[in-house]
């Protein structure tokens, strides 16, 4: 792209050896009203005007940029990275030396004055290379933007759970019917075991040899027993995802460390992580803070995502489970070997019902990432075809409060 200048600079430029002393008072009071009229114009608009030089230091920002992130006048000078750590200076310096657009989009949140959800574009000032002359970056507050998409997206979820009386009683009347008929098979069963009596007059089965040796009768029984306990497990499954899906219990927030929360939801699924075959790999980092979180709902999401991960690898596989933090958060990752998640169903596993499983419910997901935005915190997902996925679940070190400006709090 090329370089925009100055008509008016490029005919001064031109001449500018043959101006003499009023010719350059005059164009020094003309690029001093042309500036004048630019702060004015930037001041006025909404976005943010920042721009830094080769270095990564601050040479100039607006008004908007005070007000979006709450930077002062004495942070001129400043590098960009202590004042906005989630930009990466180094991508930005270097965005045109992969070939590519010159211009870089980047998406992030701060808290500082007040939570808010900004864009941010990067161009090079020369058009052309960044690390020349420096990067023009443009802040835009997103933040009401998103809160509608959320809106309409969490409308659009309202409206799909109102249909899901229907589905429900259509899950639910499968399971009782299996209950029923197996019942009715018990109870026959039993009742012909009563009334047939051998020729000394006893039981047919009697007590001590049924339980030695139990004979096709009694291993029927057992098998009708195991299917309803299958079925009545599997009920009480889809009733728990159902409420928990339409009624949301509020956080309750306490100062928990996440590697207790991992430890205590690992030795609750150990059980069914043994029987599966399944390696377990723990990584937790040694020195992780208490963070306020909601040590239920999190162990809530950890098992959903745990149980996507056993049947997503059927039998044997490995699953890790790591922390960590950063310095505002900490995090949570579950990596399975299964199969992956295809492309084409990426930005549907989210949606309510949506499942690739035969007895799924398309609900599980959902929740976790109702869990996880309501903490305030960010659910990522990386998956492969053939390589495994791996979910990764951010929770803020601290509880998010709005914080006034330096100015504010001086008047």
């Amino acid at each position: 792209m090329a370089a925009i200048k100055s008509s008016f600079l490029d005919k001064v430029l031109g001449r500018i050896g043959q101006l003499d002393t009023g010719g350059l008072q005059t164009v020094v009071q003309r690029l001093a009203r042309e500036r004048a009229l630019l702060e004015t114009l930037f001041n006025t608009i909404e976005d943010g005007v920042l721009v830094v030089d080769e270095n990564g230091s601050i040479v100039y920002f607006n008004q908007a940029v005070t007000r979006l992130i709450g930077l002062q006048p004495s942070a001129e000078g400043q590098s960009l990275n202590k004042v906005l750590p989630e930009v990466d200076w180094e991508k930005i310096s270097g965005l045109d030396q992969a070939g590519g657009s010159p211009i870089v989009r980047h998406e992030f949140e701060v808290e500082y004055p007040r939570p808010r959800f900004l864009r941010l574009y990067a161009a090079p000032l020369d058009g052309e290379r960044a690390g020349s002359s420096g990067v023009a970056l443009i802040l835009h507050d997103a933040t009401e933007a998103r809160q509608k998409t959320f809106d309409a997206i969490e409308s659009e979820r309202v409206q799909a759970l109102t249909l899901l009386a229907a589905s429900v009683a259509h899950e639910i009347g499968n399971p009782l019917n299996a209950l029923h008929i197996h019942l009715q098979l018990m109870e026959r069963e039993l009742k012909r075991g009563r009334e047939a009596k051998p020729e000394g007059g006893g039981l047919r089965f009697p007590r001590k040899a049924a339980a030695r040796h139990p004979t096709p009768d009694v291993r029927r029984l057992e098998q009708y027993l195991e299917v309803c306990k299958g079925e009545i497990n599997r009920l009480d499954y889809i009733v728990t995802q159902f409420l928990q899906a339409i009624r949301p219990a509020p956080l309750q927030l306490k100062l928990v460390s996440l590697n207790e929360v991992v430890e205590r939801t690992l030795g609750l699924l150990r059980p069914e992580l043994d029987n599966r075959g399944i390696h377990v790999q723990i990584k937790p980092a040694k020195q992780i803070p208490a963070t306020p979180i909601d040590p239920t709902q999190v162990q809530q999401a950890l098992v959903n995502l745990i149980k996507n991960a056993m049947q997503a690898m059927t039998r044997g596989g490995t699953l890790t489970v790591q922390t960590g933090e950063s310095h505002d958060t900490v995090w949570v990752s579950i990596r399975d070997t299964g199969a992956g998640i295809p492309a084409a169903q990426l930005a549907r596993i989210f949606e309510p019902f949506y499942t690739t499983k035969k007895k799924g419910t398309g609900l599980g997901l959902m929740i976790v990432q109702r869990i996880v935005r309501a903490h305030g915190g960010r659910l990522e997902l990386d998956s492969r075809v053939d390589h495994g996925t791996t979910f990764r679940l951010g929770f803020p070190r601290h509880e998010k409060k709005p914080r006034l400006l330096a100015a504010a709090l001086e008047a």
